[in-house]
Parts: structure tokens; C-alpha cells; sequence
């Protein structure tokens, strides 16, 4: 059979390769066409749009590029008509999504969604489109099956797909060596995978460095930047942060052999918390982008870790409060003993609640046997 599939981040391409490689178990015929990156074309997929172009964060900058964004989104729409799929799959990036299943189930398409929208966070009446547009919902937080059960609608809780990606991943023993790094115990920064977010986040931790001289601070730099993109914002940083390194698309092998981690608010403080590494959570958007999202967001936490937990296992600092100050004060924390055992407790909870490994292949398998029965629900 022939599948459409779009994912519009990092995080999705990673899901959305092993997602590929559980379509082609269930169905050896497997064709896929896709918008994803340099892993799922790893993985057997037609790559039609890679997701570097098309990650736009923020209500500003959504705004800023709207012309781009309506050109992908038509584009979408003629491609997936000639390429006449026998399903849509869409992978989490509900500003893009969203707009295409409704269109996609209007032409009597079968739309699938892999990774809800966090319609829990913010604007929940948005679950009466994904009703009228998506087929079958696959969810991989456990509390968000109850969520949409809220709304009489059915969904597939799969559990999450970082637990293969981590816990398949071996240690890599000599990763200092190999990147030209000290003994020292590192610190590592994470400061997203966009453009807009590392330029924004990656200064405010450089300023973080030279108050930690024991520690050697790595930056994990995203497999869609190039490294010359990094060394340009670290040229501009403080005399003192001339010995921080680069390791680009090795954020696992740096988690592994972290002590502790600076991180932008997203996937990565799941990923992190699964490394178990102490962590703090950082973001700081545009000031209206700030604004706007605090007036619709009704959870207590933006790390993907807290909620999870359902309490404060790692420390947020937001907007305003992440500064370098703050920053110095929460990361001195996390290098004592008593303060990072707490927080490696919290952990275990979260790996507790997350379900069992196999996410993914149990999302292609269903899809496929939705597929079979007609795209009718079980």
C-alpha cells in the first residue's frame, strides 16, 4: 500500500523513521512518500519536503511567514492528490496538520494522526475538528487518553517512542575522544533545533559558563543546522565561553556522558529525563508570542517531563526568569548530591507512567490493520 506521511520537526523525523520501518513489518508492499528529514529517508521514505523548511515557531513569526506557509500547504495538497495514497499519516505539527486532514478528509481520504496535538495545553475545542477530520488517533502520553475520552472520542494509547530510542541506543565509551574533549565532567546544552529558538536560547546559557570552571560545557548541536550556524553565535558570546564545543547530531552520545543539562523547553526534556540527567527547563520566546500563549495555555507546567509527573520534578524558568543569573543559581543545584537524587526519583515515576517500548511499530501495525478493515474504528 501507499503511504503519505508529514512530519514537520526533528522529533517527528525521528518517530516518523521507525514508524517507515513498522509499516514495512506489517506490510512488506510498503510505499512511502514524506515530508521529514535525513531519517526517514534513511528509513525507505520518498522525501518530498525536508522539515528544516518548515519549522516556524511562535504566533510572530507564524505571521511573518505566512506566504511561505500557504505555498507548502497548496504544494501539499497537490502532491498528495497525485500521488493518490491509500492513507494520509500525520506525525504531531498541528499548525500544518490539522489544516490538511480537514482538507484530506474531505477528499475522502483516510486520515491517520500519529502524536496528538497538545490540545490538553491549549485550545481543547480544536478535539471537535480532529473528530470530523482524523480516522484514528494514536497517543503516546498516558493521560491523554482520558483527555479525549472527555470528548466521546476513541484513541489508541501506544505508549511513547522515545523508550525504543533511548533505551536502544549503547554507550558510546569513548565519545569524549573522539570529539576532542576534556576529562572534565560535562555540562550539556540544549538549546532546541530551530533557528529561531537556539538563537534566542543558546546566548542566554553561554552566559552560564564561566561561573562552572570545573565543568566543560558541550553544545548539542541539531542534525538540520549546519555547525557553522553555532560557531557564529559563539563568536559573539563572552571571552569566557571560548572553551564550550560543538557535537553536532550526537545529542544522545552527550546525554550519556552529561552531568547535567541546560534545555529548551520541548521533546528534549523528555529525552533528557530519560538519560536520567539532571536538567533545567529553559524558554524564552518574543515578548507577543509570550503574551498570546499565556492568556490560551491552561496546564501548570510546559516541560514535558512535569506533566507527565503531575508535579515539579525539574525546574522551569520562563520568559523573564530565564536569565543568566537564575540560570548560575538552578544549575549549582543540580550538581548537588541530595538535590539530583530527587530529581532522578521523579524520573522513575516518569518512566513508570510511559508504557511499555514498541510505540511506534504498534502504530504501524494498527494503522495497517485499519487500512485492511476499511479505516473503520475497532
Amino acid at each position: 500500500m501507499k503511504y503519505y506521511i508529514i512530519a514537520g520537526e526533528a522529533s517527528g523525523d525521528l518517530h516518523g523513521s521507525n514508524l517507515i520501518k513498522g509499516l514495512r513489518e506489517a506490510d512488506p508492499e510498503a510505499e512511502c512518500r514524506i515530508w521529514g528529514g535525513d531519517l526517514m529517508e534513511a528509513a525507505g521514505g520518498q522525501l518530498v519536503k525536508h522539515y528544516r523548511d518548515l519549522a516556524f515557531m511562535g504566533f510572530v513569526e507564524v505571521v511573518l511567514n505566512l506566504r511561505t506557509i500557504i505555498g507548502n500547504i497548496k504544494f501539499c495538497k497537490q502532491d498528495i492528490l497525485s500521488y493518490q495514497p491509500d492513507a494520509l499519516i500525520l506525525i504531531d505539527y498541528p499548525g500544518f496538520n490539522l489544516r490538511i486532514a480537514k482538507w484530506a478528509k474531505a477528499q475522502g481520504l483516510r486520515v491517520y494522526y500519529y502524536i496528538s496535538p497538545q490540545l490538553w495545553a491549549w485550545h481543547s475545542s480544536r478535539v471537535h475538528g480532529i473528530k470530523a477530520s482524523v480516522d484514528r488517533l494514536f497517543v503516546i502520553l498516558p493521560f491523554e487518553e482520558a483527555f479525549y475520552q472527555k470528548y466521546d472520542y476513541e484513541v489508541d494509547f501506544v505508549g511513547h517512542p522515545l523508550m525504543d530510542v533511548v533505551d536502544e541506543k549503547p554507550a558510546q565509551e569513548d565519545f569524549k575522544e573522539q570529539n576532542g574533549l576534556s576529562n572534565q565532567p560535562i555540562i550539556a546544552l540544549l538549546p532546541g533545533s530551530r533557528k529561531q529558538e537556539i538563537e534566542r536560547m543558546l546566548s542566554v546559557m553561554l552566559d552560564v559558563v564561566p561561573g562552572f570552571p570545573r565543568y566543560q560545557f558541550v553544545i548539542a548541536g541539531a542534525p538540520a543546522q549546519p555547525d557553522s550556524f553555532y560557531q557564529q553565535i559563539l563568536e559573539q558570546a563572552a571571552p569566557g565561553t571560548a572553551r564550550v564545543r560543538l557535537v553536532s547530531n550526537q545529542t544522545y552520545a552527550l546525554l550519556r556522558h552529561a552531568e547535567a543539562a541546560l534545555v529548551t523547553s520541548g521533546t528534549a526534556t523528555l529525552e533528557t529525563a530519560l538519560f536520567g540527567v539532571p536538567q533545567v527547563v529553559c524558554y524564552r520566546g518574543s515578548r507577543l508570542s509570550y503574551l498570546i500563549a499565556r492568556r490560551l495555555v491552561n496546564v501548570e507546567f510546559i516541560a514535558l517531563a512535569n506533566l507527565i509527573a503531575g508535579k515539579e520534578v525539574v525546574k522551569e524558568l520562563i520568559q523573564e526568569e530565564c536569565n543568566a543569573q537564575n540560570l548560575r543559581e538552578e544549575l549549582a543545584k543540580l550538581l548537588q548530591p541530595e538535590h539530583r537524587q530527587r530529581i532522578k526519583e521523579g524520573y522513575a515515576l516518569i518512566r513508570e507512567r510511559l508504557g511499555q517500548p514498541g510505540a511506534s511499530r504498534r502504530a504501524a501495525t494498527l494503522i495497517v490493520d485499519y487500512i485492511k478493515k476499511d479505516g473503520a474504528p475497532v
